[in-house]
């Protein structure tokens, strides 16, 4: 058999992760050209709420089976079929001329993109050591940070180039790629290939059970929900930040790359310092439990002034501070994720992680049908930012009254 040597084990998750980057493209993609679409399409914002929730809802109802799907197949077969079907799924809106047809393409799109998060939270349960992990999900992050924060300055080059829908197409064009160096690395690794077996005498979830006792579990319901209320503002910003710079301070397409390369600056480097903090904490001694939470709550209190951007009248302290925002916000995923990979036997991570990013997606999908809802009132932004200040802080808590102790499984 085949050994996976740490510098094997690093390139295949950086080579998920790099998929990962050309999977999440069609978010940014939608909200840095949502004017090019509105022209097209005459669509409102209530109209492009509805786009952005059908996407979210779709995801989220695929979560359902992914988690599973994931669990069943291995992280290999899952990388497989996934990495296929939503390349095929992003190339598919080059054909969309109506909009039915773009609600179709993000449809197929949002249903094929839910394997990715159950596959790479599978995939650092299998490669990783536990007290690793926090910075694996660090180091993904800062990836994807870095893929976001070149979008904002390729994504209006390529649109000029070739429109939006060649925009997306270029995304499954690059997730095509990403699997074939995924297969040349995985070559011969039998490792990667295997379901997870169950710890014996853990009973999370019984087997043969996608969610019989896993709907029961007092667990569950303080990770989910807890995801659900800090992914709301997640979305929030992944799709209306841009929308706000142009009501707010009149950025064209091409002005808001920097802000936004900005913000998601902020997002990669903030979970990088957190999955760092968290491993060399747990390497001193530190409780999993006190690691967890004091970087939840580290995190939470790091968003809770976001509504003071609106007393700004300047634009780069703006920028900033959404920069620090996007921090906080995956400093505190990133503690979810890696509670996941504490609590749940590996066997089960995908069905846990699965349902969670459904919790988090419906979130998604309730903020995008409200804001647009919102804006077209002329309510503005205040009680959109004034909710997503409160909603970490109410997560941890949601959390800490459901689990009181976060404890690893395999400490029983």
């Amino acid at each position: 058999m085949k050994v996976i040597t740490p510098r094997l084990r690093w390139a295949l998750f950086t080579t998920l992760c790099v998929a990962g980057v050309f999977n999440a493209m069609d978010r940014p993609i939608i909200a840095i050209l949502k004017p090019d679409m509105m022209a097209d399409f005459g669509w409102t914002d209530s109209d492009f709420g509805d786009l952005a929730a059908v996407t979210q809802f779709s995801a989220a109802f695929a979560f359902l089976f992914t988690g599973w799907l994931v669990d069943r197949l291995g992280v290999h077969r899952s990388m497989q079929l996934g990495a296929s079907a939503w390349s095929f799924a992003a190339m598919a809106h080059g054909w969309a001329i109506t909009t039915w047809q773009v609600v179709a393409a993000r449809v197929g799109l949002g249903v094929t993109e839910a394997v990715q998060t159950p596959l790479t939270i599978k995939t650092v349960a299998t490669l990783f050591e536990p007290n690793k992990r926090s910075f694996a999900f660090g180091f993904a992050t800062l990836l994807a940070g870095a893929g976001t924060i070149a979008m904002p300055f390729v994504i209006p080059a390529l649109a000029l180039a070739v429109g939006w829908r060649g925009a997306l197409v270029a995304g499954g064009i690059g997730g095509f790629i990403s699997l074939i160096a995924w297969m040349w690395l995985a070559r011969g690794l039998s490792q990667l290939r295997q379901a997870s077996a169950e710890p014996e005498g853990v009973t999370l979830v019984e087997d043969g059970a996608a969610y019989g006792n896993f709907l029961t579990n007092r667990q569950t319901w303080a990770i989910v929900i807890a995801k659900a209320l800090s992914d709301m503002t997640w979305w929030f910003i992944n799709f209306w930040l841009a929308d706000y710079y142009r009501k707010e301070f009149g950025l064209t397409t091409l002005e808001l790359a920097i802000p936004l390369a900005i913000a998601f600056a902020g997002s990669g480097l903030g979970a990088l310092l957190a999955g760092w903090a968290s491993t060399r904490l747990l390497e001193l001694g530190w409780s999993v439990n006190r690691v967890r939470k004091g970087v939840m709550l580290v995190s939470a209190l790091i968003v809770a002034p976001l509504p003071l951007v609106l007393e700004l009248n300047s634009f780069w302290p703006v920028a900033v501070m959404m920069g620090v925002v996007m921090a906080g916000h995956q400093g505190f995923s990133l503690s979810i994720f890696a509670t996941i990979t504490d609590v749940v036997p590996n066997a089960k991570v995908g069905r846990v992680t699965a349902f969670g990013a459904f919790m988090g997606n419906m979130g998604g999908v309730a903020i995008s049908l409200i804001t647009g809802r919102v804006l077209d009132a002329g309510f503005g932004f205040v009680p959109l930012f004034v909710f997503a200040a409160m909603s970490y802080l109410i997560a941890l808590a949601w959390l800490q009254l459901m689990m009181p102790q976060i404890r690893r499984v395999e400490a029983g």
